[in-house]
């Protein structure tokens, strides 16, 4: 083997064993082409910095609830959540009603709807760890649940008085410090609730003894209980982060659409299936016991600015079909890479 094959062939075992990397490259391929594009005059608007910085609000949310995604399918044994999306609209009207018409401090409806939203991911947590219904068909059940809870709790009308408008505040942009001159401003919600978000999850699962064990029994939770790992009482919580994350996701919606909505987190393809996309195309292995919280935050990036592009590149509503399309590619194209780095590399991410 010469020295220019042999290299290549490191480096193709670099991009199909390291998802980081992988993703980097891509979203530089994606990023150059609608560039390339919008040089070429073929979009409808301009694809440049400060379009892609506008776009960065619609990540806050769909990164939150991947690393709520990713935490759940760590735990192994077809651990899913459908119900995040749901879990959002229903705590959504439980923050409206607090801070919108009870007239709840902010701070107390924030944390109140952070609580709610985790007692909901407990209600899956009990159906999947302690009584044993498969994840799949558990999480539907209470999307279903959720959903219609949502809808009929305030006879289907949204929640808009003018405390709740006011909280559209929190989804503007503003400029970095020291650099923010040079920079295109950045959406307030990266910093007040992705960030502090993915900080807490990376501690979560890298730095405290509940990250391990959550590792362990997604690997392998029959080994895990013969270790004398509480298998059930880590799956269980599980469920409840993703829900406490779900709930503070409701927190930033009702922000953007200035209004708490009963289908939020529901409407057109709901906001779970974006969520697994993400966490599966970020590295996170179906199976269990493989993920990391970069992949997810380089896997929304992508999918966000990938989203963003096609919306310029078709006329009308098309772009959004076609972002559908492009969804579900992805979403085949990570599972098709994730079976084959697990069998021919041993898969690392």
């Amino acid at each position: 083997m010469t020295t220019t094959t042999r290299g290549r062939s490191d480096i193709t075992r670099l991009l199909l064993t390291q998802r980081i990397p992988l993703l980097a490259v891509l979203i530089v391929v994606v990023v150059v082409t609608f560039f390339i594009n919008d040089a070429g005059g073929y979009l409808t608007a301009s694809y440049d910095f400060d379009y892609m910085s506008g776009s960065l609000i619609s990540a806050v949310p769909l990164a939150m609830l991947g690393l709520a995604e990713l935490i759940v399918i760590l735990s192994g044994r077809g651990g899913i959540d459908l119900s995040v999306g749901a879990i959002v609209s229903l705590s959504g009207m439980i923050f409206g009603f607090a801070y919108g018409q009870w007239g709840w401090p902010l701070w107390f409806a924030i944390i109140a709807t952070v609580l709610f939203g985790g007692l909901c991911g407990a209600v899956n947590g009990v159906l999947v760890s302690y009584i044993g219904f498969p994840a799949l068909i558990a999480t539907l059940a209470t999307f279903y649940a959720f959903k219609s809870i949502a809808i009929v709790i305030n006879n289907q009308q949204p929640i808009s008085t003018p405390p709740i408008q006011e909280l559209y505040s929190l989804s503007k942009s503003v400029e970095l410090p020291v650099i923010g001159a040079s920079v295109p401003d950045v959406p307030l919600g990266i910093f007040t609730f992705l960030l502090p978000t993915v900080v807490a999850v990376w501690l979560l699962l890298a730095r405290t003894a509940y990250g391990r064990r959550l590792y362990a029994i997604g690997t392998n939770d029959v080994a895990a209980r013969w270790s004398g790992l509480p298998v059930r009482d880590t799956r269980f919580k599980a469920y409840v982060y993703a829900g406490l994350i779900s709930g503070l996701v409701a927190v930033v919606t009702v922000a953007q659409f200035a209004s708490a909505r009963p289908d939020a987190g529901v409407s057109g393809s709901g906001m779970a299936l974006p969520a697994i996309t993400i966490a599966v195309l970020g590295g996170v292995a179906i199976t269990g016991g493989i993920g990391r919280v970069a992949g997810v935050v380089l896997a929304t990036l992508l999918i966000v600015w990938l989203n963003a592009g096609i919306l310029l590149a078709f006329v009308g509503n098309e772009g959004s079909q076609y972002q559908l399309l492009a969804l579900g590619t992805v979403l085949v194209f990570a599972a098709l890479l994730n079976g084959l780095t697990t069998r021919r590399y041993g898969g690392t991410v």
